[in-house]
């Protein structure tokens, strides 16, 4: 019978306890013997009794900074008691304030490594460079799993596997305050897409809440994580910001969690109600926690107690991390030099070779020394995602410089553009009307009627560049570029919204009868002026881009062909296919030309229509500032691929698990269904019987590796699990080990048919082996019963698989799973 581990289940949430108070007695807490029976210190129990109801509240709203560093949030602090302002920034990949910063790959990337190690230096890098410009609250990292291949911010996860992103936070996290900045894990709970994310009802049984969404966050507070951030979204019927099952019972009971709780921007929706469940801390404003909250104590209908509990709260973190007395460490000097190595190192790590036929990489030979390089993301670096994710760096290289750095002087590496995503200069404009770079004075408007003539029908699409106000044009009484939905005004992208100057661009594709249309515009100088473009391209122009990159093609000894898809917070994916014409081109330069390499820098999952017509395919996401060396090293075989993917990429639209069920996406009258249940990403597609495009796990190396020797053993209430691992190839290598698990025999309750229970990845020179033991935690091994309320060991004989992804197993075993009272231990 399965153990219901009631007493150990108690014992686990002791251990959490403990692991949090341990987090707490680092270089940023309060002596033990300080501690009051509140929880908290004599320091903010004395501190909090001399703060007036007005400075108590004053903590749990954000406010307009006087002197602003750029950052996404404020809290002012208390002057006469000396309480120091908090500074919030964004930082998923780096700080994200008005100075310079490293920006780091996107965290899919860093996850892509299968390395806890490796996201710890990343955090480091991102405490240490938040403490030098001036933050004191980190609002990241972001934990949520990726459940659809459509949300727009799959980037700024880790995975879509559990025990992956519970491995990562944690470190990441650790590295973070270890440099004295408070992180913030969110968004609790269950914030995987964007479409209705402010209103959308996510319902959710306790059994797959439990197992895949909350154990990275409940990761995070065993790590010390100083803030949670709470969702937009409603969870079971309730918003995530005036939850109590997530926010009191499960975060701070099942938890011990005992910092303090702040809403996303602009997610609160009550005083009393997200007081009450557990919400400490409005953001940006203070809309429901100021006068709101104000009124509600004076007039009783809520106890001040609870208005001390939430300053208690934001108080005792501050009071950990030194900035109550000024014990703080002195701020660091940015390390750009640093940063840039970790970016690097990142980089190189986790970017994942996805096909690779007939050797067509590493560049060698003739292959390395006449090369074409085609897409815009050639020539223009593609560094991070859109919204609060983006980051710009103080200088980074095109990887079409990259690349002619690296093959070398004798080297011939040409260019073509392929796709253009910035348009062409508009023709046949009357005189007076110059649409390229028309500078507008400051206060003054500039106007243009006159006749656009298309020769013949064609589908046109019209780019606006802008530096200030967007100008108003509209064809034959039709707005081009009306406000965009939702957030689209202001998380428009990190690629294709801006140009290469830095002008704001905006598209607009329409189909176009032959003959005169009406073009009109207006457009404002407002109080500094503002310098505007209006471009189109057409099917003319995009033949002719196609056939000169085609013609390069033929030209070369191989092809590196950029691809992107630019995701932005705010916003879903409408379809996994590339964007624009993109998959034209690639099918037309790879018939030209079978060496051809294609590079993605995408957010996400890609169809790919054209994958057997190609010699390879890198996957390197959103790589960061030295994404274009990384890019380059692993073309050119300088290091292996290291990356693994981190999420399952589908053959299609129709063939993933939230496909054609709109009831599990996007919600169907507000409501969305996890209906999928403990079956998320790959393990739907085991239980399905559904071929991936590419499966969760998957990566290629430029070597070989061989495994065997398998064995299972009992250990404590787990397993560990041997084997041996040798690089059979010429070439120092990576290989990532995924040790997957069978369902329990012994448990009635739904369970994966393979679920990911641990990994290493290893590194090994040609003709070395290597013997591992990867340890399966009694976490994995268990299921959460909600008629128990409790974690139950899934005993019995369970198959232990060793693989290189989800669907390709190398060695398959067995281990006995007993419980502590059936092997008679104590």
């Amino acid at each position: 019978m399965p153990d219901p581990v009631s007493r150990r289940s108690a014992l686990r949430r002791l251990a959490g306890a403990v692991a949090v108070a341990a987090a707490a007695t680092g270089p940023f807490a309060a002596p033990a013997d300080a501690r009051t029976a509140t929880g908290a210190s004599r320091r903010v129990e004395d501190l909090l009794a001399r703060l007036t109801l007005d400075e108590k509240i004053g903590l749990l709203h954000g406010a307009d900074d006087p002197h602003s560093l750029g950052q996404a949030g404020y809290v002012p602090g208390v002057p006469r008691l000396a309480v120091p302002a908090l500074r919030l920034a964004d930082g998923p990949a780096g700080v994200r304030v008005t100075e310079h910063a490293t920006a780091l790959p996107a965290p899919v990337l860093l996850a892509a490594a299968f390395d806890p190690a490796l996201a710890r230096e990343y955090g480091e890098v991102i405490g240490r460079e938040g403490r030098a410009l001036g933050q004191d609250v980190l609002l990241s990292p972001m934990v949520n799993l990726i459940r659809t291949p459509y949300a727009g911010r799959n980037y700024e996860t880790f995975s879509e596997d559990p025990l992956l992103s519970a491995d990562l936070v944690a470190e990441e996290i650790r590295g973070i305050q270890s440099q004295g900045l408070i992180a913030t894990v969110k968004h609790f709970a269950l914030n995987n897409q964007e479409q209705d994310r402010m209103s959308v009802d996510v319902r959710i049984a306790q059994q797959p809440l439990r197992e895949l969404e909350f154990r990275a966050f409940e990761a995070a507070v065993a790590a010390g994580a100083g803030a949670v951030m709470g969702a937009y979204n409603k969870v079971n019927g309730t918003f995530a910001c005036e939850n109590k099952p997530i926010l009191g019972d499960v975060l701070r009971g099942d938890w011990g969690f005992d910092g303090w709780v702040m809403s996303d921007w602009q997610a609160a929706h009550s005083t009393a109600a997200a007081l009450t469940a557990g919400l400490d801390m409005e953001m940006p404003s203070g809309d429901h926690f100021a006068d709101a909250l104000k009124q509600a104590v004076r007039s009783r209908s809520l106890p001040e107690a609870l208005v001390d509990r939430s300053a208690r709260r934001v108080l005792s973190v501050m009071e950990r991390f030194g900035l109550l007395d000024g014990s703080a460490p002195a701020r660091p000097e940015r390390d750009p030099r640093a940063g840039a190595r970790t970016a690097l190192k990142v980089a190189k790590a986790g970017a994942t070779l996805l096909h690779n036929r007939h050797a067509t990489l590493p560049l060698t030979g003739q292959a390395a020394h006449h090369i074409a390089v085609i897409g815009p993301t050639g020539a223009i670096p593609f560094v991070s995602g859109g919204g609060s994710a983006h980051v710009v760096a103080a200088q980074v290289r095109s990887p079409l410089d990259a690349l002619r750095v690296r093959a070398g002087e004798d080297a011939r590496v040409s260019y073509a553009l392929g796709e253009d995503i910035f348009g062409k200069p508009l023709p046949g404009a009357s005189p007076g009307a110059d649409f390229e770079g028309r500078h507008i004075a400051p206060g003054a408007t500039w106007t243009y009627d006159a006749p656009l003539t298309v020769d013949e029908p064609d589908e046109w699409t019209f780019y606006i560049h802008y530096s200030g106000d967007r100008p108003k044009a509209s064809l034959d009484g039709t707005e081009l570029f009306p406000p965009a939905p939702g957030l689209g005004e202001s998380f428009a992208g990190g690629f294709v919204s801006a140009a290469p100057d830095g002008l704001a661009v905006r598209r607009r594709t329409l189909d176009l009868d032959a003959g005169p249309h009406r073009l009109r515009i207006t457009a404002k100088g407002g109080d500094k002026g503002q310098v505007f473009r209006l471009r189109r391209t057409t099917g003319a122009t995009r033949a002719a881009d196609v056939a000169e990159a085609v013609r390069a093609a033929r030209a070369a000894a191989s092809v590196v062909l950029f691809a992107y898809e630019d995701a932005t917070e705010g916003a879903d994916r409408t379809g996994l296919a590339l964007p624009g014409h993109q998959n034209e081109l690639i099918e037309a330069v790879a018939a030209a030309n079978s060496r051809t390499t294609v590079v993605l820098n995408t957010s996400s999952s890609t169809t790919m229509p054209w994958l057997d017509h190609t010699g390879a395919v890198l996957q390197m996401y959103y790589p960061g500032q030295e994404g274009a060396e990384a890019t380059a090293a692993v073309l050119f075989g300088d290091c292996d691929p290291g990356g693994r993917l981190t999420q399952t990429f589908p053959a299609s639209d129709t063939l993933h698990p939230v496909a054609g069920d709109p009831h599990r996406y996007p919600g169907v009258d507000g409501t969305e269904e996890y209906s999928e249940g403990v079956h998320l990403g790959y393990r739907w597609y085991e239980a399905e019987g559904v071929a991936p495009l590419f499966p969760f796990g998957h990566g290629l190396s430029y070597t070989t590796f061989e495994y065997s020797g398998l064995t299972v053993r009992p250990e404590d209430d787990g397993l560990a699990v041997g084997f041996t691992v040798r690089n059979t190839g010429s070439r120092t290598g990576t290989t990532v080990a995924q040790v997957y698990l069978g369902p329990s025999p012994d448990l009635s309750l739904d369970q994966a048919h393979r679920a990911l229970a641990g990994y290493r990845r290893l590194e090994l020179e040609p003709g070395r082996a290597r013997r591992v033991t990867v340890r399966v935690s009694t976490r994995s091994l268990s299921s959460w019963d909600p008629a128990r309320h409790g974690w139950v060991l899934g005993t019995g004989t369970r198959e232990v698989t060793v693989g290189v992804s989800a669907r390709e197993q190398r060695l398959t075993g067995r281990g006995r799973v007993r419980s502590r009272e059936a092997a008679g231990r104590p």
